[in-house]
């Protein structure tokens, strides 16, 4: 039953972001490594097939069992080669097998189909992920990007030098690797390349992590010595991130409200060679502001509690239309008080807002809404050269897919302070369109992108800002004309 117990663990991790699946089987310790992984992924990929079993049946009402673990218990016991368990836990399940083949039986004839494997959705995310490169952030706190690349050369990996496109990150293969075009600490290697058990990763010299996760703290770029907060910072690799680049100089305030997944961040960053972090297991909405210990903070990280619609081994499409609306909705505006929260830090100059989502609601809306009643701030325009931006009318903004930018699908905003004195003249010039939440039903198609990276969206010109009117314009001109003259 241990294998069942540890796959369900794994699921309920992944769902609520915690890693990557092979990082969180392979850092399990569990005994037999390579069946708990082919459990995890197989469970997985029929999640939605298994849940509607599982839902039509009642299994959860009458075994009192939490839904990954009923999953993974319904997968072997249905789809894979048996149950590798035995007494009360395989009673109760051959209890209900028959009723369970006879709803997988009923859905293989709705859908017309014979065997398992064509229940599942054509363009499924697990196979999107596998064709993901594999990205690997040198940790520059333990050792240089030229020293990593120098090891893994003399282990016979052959370097390409840095790529020059995008193109050049869908072309690898074999034991081939190149230093990416946009982060200047990230190595690219080919689909499934698994670093688990390398010397680099275990200890802590190199960090597995997404390209579009590294985003965040690359583009919020906090200098050494800064104070810096981590709003919701479990699992830590954006934290790691964060000091890194702030060459464990400063301080790092990291918070969470989850403490497991605080002491598992611990581990990693004392693996990473983090020294300057301050923990703390709080709800970040009630940290506050106006505290003293906060008052030099210059720099906020927020990535909170999202969809996860972005990472394509989530994606499977089983939420209810009118359930997934209402979510979102939830979701939108936590984010929101999130983010009108950490505005109110005193001596805030920078936030990354991120979130691994593609819902409108959860990005553009948020940061639209924020921004309407923060006209302090602004948005910092982002990486020119990046394929993928925000939907009008914030292309300032970023947003990564795994068709266009070979990333998990994410969305990054940078929001920075106004000088003084510059809000009442700029405000009727970027005035943010209305954007009450919650607005429109989820959004789950990708923006469209030309080959000269315009967004083509049909409502763009609906929502774009009204120009001035001549009436504005002089108004701002005599403004200026009596600032001049009071100083």
């Amino acid at each position: 039953m241990a294998l069942y117990l540890k796959a369900a663990e794994i699921l309920d991790k992944v769902e609520r972001k915690e890693g990557a699946v092979k990082t969180l089987v392979y850092d399990s310790k569990f005994q037999n490594i390579k069946q708990l992984f082919a459990l995890v992924c197989e469970a997985q990929k029929f999640s939605a097939v298994l849940q509607d079993i599982i839902t039509a049946t009642k299994l959860l009402k009458d075994t009192k069992l939490r839904m990954n673990l009923a999953k993974v218990l319904v997968y072997d016991l249905l789809i894979g080669q048996g149950l590798k368990c035995g007494g009360s836990w395989k009673a109760m399940m051959m209890k209900h097998r028959s009723r369970l083949q006879s709803e997988l039986a009923r859905m293989k004839i709705k859908k017309k189909v014979s065997r398992n494997q064509d229940l599942l959705p054509t363009s499924s995310g697990q196979i999107e992920g596998n064709q993901l490169p594999r990205y690997v952030r040198v940790n520059t706190l333990k050792t240089t990007v030229e020293d990593v690349i120098d090891y893994l050369k003399r282990e016979g990996f052959n370097y390409h030098g840095q790529a020059g496109r995008m193109e050049d990150l869908r072309t690898l293969s074999g034991k081939t690797f190149i230093l990416d075009l946009h982060l200047p600490d990230l190595l690219v290697f080919p689909p499934k390349t698994d670093f688990h058990d390398h010397f680099l990763y275990q200890a802590g010299h190199v960090i597995l992590q997404d390209k579009a996760s590294c985003l965040p703290a690359y583009l919020l770029n906090p200098p050494a010595g800064a104070q810096v907060l981590d709003a919701c910072a479990a699992p830590g690799n954006k934290t790691s991130h964060l000091a890194a680049i702030m060459r464990n100089k400063g301080k790092l305030f990291a918070f969470d409200l989850d403490a497991k997944r605080l002491s598992t961040m611990s581990t990693l960053l004392l693996r990473a060679g983090v020294t300057c972090q301050q923990l703390a297991n709080q709800d970040f909405l009630k940290v506050d502001p106006e505290s003293p210990e906060y008052s030099r903070v210059e720099y906020i990280l927020l990535d909170p509690s999202c969809s996860g619609s972005g990472m394509v081994c989530l994606r499977d499409g089983c939420s209810e239309p009118q359930e997934g609306a209402k979510r979102l909705q939830a979701l939108a505006a936590f984010q929101l008080r999130c983010l009108n929260h950490a505005l109110r830090f005193p001596s805030l100059r920078r936030l990354a807002y991120s979130t691994c989502s593609i819902h409108t609601q959860e990005n553009e809306e948020v940061v639209s809404a924020c921004l309407q009643h923060n006209r302090g701030y602004r948005l910092v325009p982002l990486l020119p050269g990046w394929p993928e931006r925000g939907l009008p009318p914030l292309p300032q903004c970023l947003r990564a897919s795994p068709g266009t930018t070979l990333t998990h699908g994410f969305f990054v905003a940078v929001l920075e302070r106004r000088p003084e004195g510059e809000e009442e003249e700029e405000e009727e010039e970027e005035k943010v369109p209305e954007t009450p939440l919650p607005i429109s039903p989820p959004i789950s198609a990708k923006p469209q992108v030309t080959g000269d990276n315009e967004i083509q969206d049909p409502g763009a010109m609906e929502t774009q800002p009204e120009n001035l009117t001549t009436k504005r314009k002089r108004k701002r001109k005599n403004k200026k004309k009596k600032n001049r003259t009071q100083s």
